[in-house]
C-alpha cells in the first residue's frame, strides 16, 4: 500500500497505517504516537559534505531548523551523547531526555535519564508511548544505525570550513525517501524509511 500524500505545510505529523506512514495534519504531538509500536527515528542536519559538527558544536544556526526539530520531537523521547548534552542549556522541554554515556559524573535528574548502553535505551523506549528520536552526536548515530527505522535529514545550504564531524557516506543505504519538504531559510528536509531488512 502506498502512503497517502497531501500537500506540504509548515508542520508535519505522521502515523503508521499497516507498514506505511500516512501524513497527519495539523501537527500535534499525538501525531507522532501512531500505533502499533515505537519507531526509532534518526534526525540530523547536514551540510553539502555531510558535516554535522565543528569543534564539538553545531556549526550553524537556523531558526527554521530549530522550530522544525522542536515540533517534530516534542512529546517523544530523545537520545543523545554526553557531548551533545553538554552543549544544551538544559533538558529539552516536553521530551524525555536520555543521555547515552558511561561518564560517572552524569546523574539522572528531572526529564533526564542517563543510560550506559544501547540495549538499555531500546528496552526503556519500547515501554513508552512515543517514539525514540536519535539526535546525535556522531558516535550515538553510529551506535543506533542498525536499529533506526526512519531518517529525517535536513539539508543545510552551505559548506562548513574546518568541519571535523561527518555522517557516514552510506548511512542512508537501505532507506528510501518518501517525502521532500521545503523549510524557510533555504532548508530542505528529506524523510526516509527503511526498505531493506539488511541492517549494518
Amino acid at each position: 500500500m502506498k502512503a497517502a500524500r497531501i500537500m506540504p505545510s509548515p508542520r508535519i505529523g505522521f502515523t503508521l497505517s499497516k507498514s506505511r506512514w500516512l501524513y497527519v495534519e495539523p501537527y500535534s504531538p499525538l501525531a507522532l504516537k501512531g500505533p502499533p509500536s515505537m519507531a526509532i527515528i534518526g534526525i540530523v542536519a547536514v551540510d553539502r559534505n555531510l558535516a554535522i559538527g565543528k569543534g564539538g558544536r553545531l556549526p550553524w544556526h537556523y531558526s527554521a531548523d530549530m522550530k522544525f526539530f522542536k515540533e517534530t520531537t516534542i512529546g517523544n523521547a530523545v537520545v543523545m551523547g554526553r557531548r551533545t548534552w553538554l552543549t544544551l542549556k538544559g533538558p529539552l522541554k516536553d521530551r524525555q531526555n536520555i543521555v547515552l554515556s558511561r561518564d560517572p559524573s552524569l546523574d539522572s535528574q528531572d526529564s533526564l535519564i542517563v543510560m550506559h548502553d544501547v540495549e538499555s535505551v531500546l528496552s526503556y523506549a519500547g515501554k513508552q508511548d512515543g517514539h525514540l528520536f536519535v539526535i546525535g552526536g556522531a558516535k550515538v548515530y553510529a551506535s543506533f544505525l542498525a536499529h533506526i527505522d526512519r531518517w529525517i535529514v535536513t539539508e543545510v545550504p552551505l559548506t562548513v570550513e574546518g568541519a571535523d564531524t561527518f555522517m557516514p557516506r552510506d548511512f542512508l543505504d537501505g532507506f528510501e525517501m518518501y517525502e521532500l519538504r521545503q523549510l524557510d531559510e533555504g532548508l530542505r528536509v528529506k524523510f526516509y524509511e527503511r526498505v531493506s531488512e539488511a541492517r549494518p
